[in-house]
């Protein structure tokens, strides 16, 4: 079908098509065919007549069913279209030929660690076992700061209000993901601060601490010290002494790890930040790096395009039981597995799950999918990981980071001020937002719908991770933006 000036048919299969700048009634959609009614800039328009509980198609692949008979021009979005999606389902390993990468040999200015892991930063990091020190943490964090200013790359303290009245698997997530930050390569050093009397205590959580260097770890409870923040300070001065000495080199493209997110979403998510971002994965994959996606609420609908990119059977497996695991996860809490999008992005044109996660799949580019890392766990192979977490901004971007994100790329087209202990660049899907909120935004991929070719925009996107990666700040970073927030899924007592 020939294009109309200010729509774009994403997929020749589709049954509707995206108003890039808004549609009045009476603008012509296709050869014979006008708009019903004015349909904002974001929202679809159907192509095509579709009767009451037929399919309805973008990026073509189903984003759920009419609920009444749509004509052509008309628009389609919360009153005329629904999900289709249900509960567990059955899937039928079918790979997929890879799509070839391309191999870009770029390289950044990291510091490789003894690990062998590469960091983007050179900071001290002071983590809590449980809320009750959060304070402490950031009192301490702020006097090392100011003492020990250019030394390092800074001190922050990552503060989490858990770690105490947690049972069973709950407090062992809370334990594991303290564990992986402490081991982050962006952390040149971490002291563990705990309180003493805390079911997250410090002997059972150190152990778990991969590549752990007694030199860069300090740890103690402050129920131990009749001065918790001068002896919080002697630690953080004795990591400073020993991160010092590190020194950026030449690193490879194969070294980064880049988080996959999104937030805020808008019927222009899957048209140009998405599949650019997807870009960056395919290019750093290409080099022999990873990238991770995370989400998994919002691949529901979607998981089956990540299925036939699975490098084996085991990796197939493990999608669908990630998925089926996250719906049955829902349905225990007698919550619907589509009880998304949110209102910001309805309002931004996105009408079902099925649709959201089709956009969101887009940032994780073509790229092989070798492993399944539940929420925790860290990858280890080159290509794409999925990641176990839900949508929610702050603990998807913590899982990211304690899972090897050195970088994250955040695309929004609502917006948000929030950031996150692994660098963080915001991409908004359109103009007006970076317009409206430059001092959030890092990168407007709204230049793709105003007509710059992907292949440019991912050259120059590329260029800033690059810069990124080597110590340029993010617009999260010179705000003070960091924060960490963990997954609480069992029972407070």
């Amino acid at each position: 079908m020939p294009e109309t000036p200010g729509l774009l048919v994403i997929d020749p299969r589709d049954d509707v098509a995206v108003a890039l700048h808004g549609l009045a009634a009476g603008d012509p959609v296709a050869p014979g065919v006008v708009a019903g009614t004015d349909v904002p800039a974001g929202h679809k328009v159907a192509l095509r007549a579709i009767a009451a509980g037929g399919e309805v198609r973008k990026y073509g692949w189903p984003i759920g069913h009419a609920t009444a008979d749509i004509v052509a021009g008309e628009h389609v979005h919360s009153h005329n279209l629904a999900t289709s999606l249900t509960g567990h389902e059955a899937y039928a390993y079918a790979p997929a030929a890879a799509d070839p990468l391309p191999h870009p040999e770029a390289s950044f200015q990291g510091y490789r660690r003894a690990s062998g892991r590469v960091g983007t930063r050179n900071e001290i990091w002071i983590l809590c076992t449980v809320g009750c020190v959060t304070r402490t943490a950031q009192r301490i964090a702020a006097e090392a700061d100011r003492r020990f200013k250019g030394r390092v790359d800074g001190v922050y303290a990552l503060t989490h209000p858990f770690g105490c009245s947690q049972l069973g698997d709950d407090l062992s997530a809370t334990r594991r993901m303290i564990a992986a930050l402490a081991a982050h390569p962006n952390a040149g050093g971490v002291l563990v601060l705990g309180l003493g009397c805390e079911s997250n205590q410090l002997d059972a959580l150190l152990p778990l601490i991969p590549d752990a260097d007694p030199a860069r770890l300090r740890a103690f409870a402050a129920q131990a010290f009749e001065d918790e923040l001068e002896e919080g300070l002697k630690a953080v001065e004795a990591l400073v002494a020993v991160a010092e000495q590190d020194r950026r080199t030449p690193c490879p493209l194969s070294d980064l790890v880049v988080g996959l997110k999104c937030g805020g979403s808008d019927g222009f998510s899957g048209l140009t930040a998405n599949p650019l971002v997807g870009r960056i994965a395919d290019a750093v994959c290409g080099a022999g790096g990873s990238a991770i996606l995370t989400e998994i609420p919002e691949i529901f609908g979607a998981e089956r395009l990540l299925m036939t990119r699975a490098a084996d059977a085991a990796v197939f497996e493990a999608i669908g039981q990630v998925v089926n695991d996250f719906k049955a996860y829902f349905l225990r809490h007698g919550e619907p597995v589509s009880e998304n999008p949110s209102p910001g992005n309805i309002a931004g044109g996105i009408t079902t799950l099925e649709e959201k996660s089709l956009g969101a799949v887009q940032k994780a580019g073509r790229a092989p999918v070798t492993e399944v890392l539940r929420y925790g766990e860290r990858v280890d192979r080159p290509g794409v990981a999925l990641l176990e977490a839900p949508g929610n901004d702050a603990v998807s971007s913590t899982a990211l980071t304690a899972a090897g994100a050195t970088v994250i790329l955040f695309t929004t087209g609502r917006g948000t001020p929030l950031g996150f202990p692994a660098p963080t660049l915001k991409l908004a899907t359109n103009s007006g937002l970076a317009q409206r909120k430059p001092h959030w935004i890092d990168f407007d991929a709204g230049r793709i719908a105003a007509g710059q070719s992907l292949d440019a925009a991912a050259d120059a996107l590329l260029d800033l991770v690059i810069a990124t990666a080597s110590g340029q700040p993010t617009r999260a970073e010179q705000n003070g933006e960091r924060e960490i927030a963990l997954w609480k899924r069992g029972v407070t007592l």
